[in-house]
């Protein structure tokens, strides 16, 4: 992450790190809590939304060409595997 954004702060860095490789491990529910337990633990700290571009266009290109809805939220965890698999050597998708 640092290699890659090499102009981000410490904190920044540490704060995508935690979100990004914890995230995709969460149920929906869970979601803000963990949000709120980073905001206390790094308080006014404003983490900046990584822009995929291409990637989410690819996605929604794919999933409307096998005629499927790209709804935000499937869009959003088909990157959340894709990020996890970046850097994971095995990876398994449980349920739904």
């Amino acid at each position: 992450l640092k290699r890659a954004n090499p102009e981000l702060e410490e904190h920044i860095v540490l704060i995508r790190a935690l979100r990004d490789s914890n995230l995709p491990k969460f149920l929906h529910d869970d979601v803000p809590l963990f949000m709120s337990i980073i905001q206390d633990l790094f308080p006014g700290v404003e983490i900046p939304n990584v822009d995929y571009g291409r990637l989410q266009e690819s996605i929604e290109f794919e999933m409307d060409k096998a005629k499927l809805q790209p709804v935000p939220s499937y869009v959003a965890k088909i990157i959340q595997l894709f990020e996890t698999m970046l850097v994971r050597h095995g990876v398994m998708v449980v349920g739904l």
